[in-house]
């Protein structure tokens, strides 16, 4: 969609995608390298997730967000097994995710009408 027909919501979407898209880069390859040493693969899909989710959202799709939702609930099951339900130990590993997700979740109306004025083509 053309960055004329961008209204201030439009722009908090496209900032808000470059924003995902960057801790997802971020994030892959901080796990690519913990990967290699034998660690953990979260890191690695959980940014692959984040890439892909806000590069979705950036075409203005609704696939994205819920893309988005997905790698936030992986996270919590992935939090929670292995930490628990240990408050202090669960909160960094969530926080930021539950954090985003609400920015999300406020940005689903423009997706929707920026979607539905594309033809609803955008996915």
């Amino acid at each position: 969609m053309p960055t004329s027909s961008r209204g201030a919501s439009g722009w908090c979407l496209l900032v808000f995608s470059l924003i995902l898209i960057l801790l997802g880069l971020i994030l892959m390859a901080g796990g690519l390298w913990l990967a290699s040493l034998g660690g953990s693969w979260y890191y690695l899909i959980a940014g692959l997730g984040l890439m892909v989710s806000g590069g979705l959202m950036a075409r203005d799709s609704l696939t994205g967000a819920w893309l988005y939702f997905v790698v936030l609930v992986g996270t919590v099951i992935w939090a929670l097994w292995e930490v628990g339900l240990s408050p202090w130990e669960l909160l960094p590993r969530v926080f930021g995710y539950i954090v985003l997700g609400i920015v999300v979740a406020v940005l689903l109306p423009t997706l929707k009408r920026r979607q539905a004025m594309s033809g609803g083509k955008a996915s």
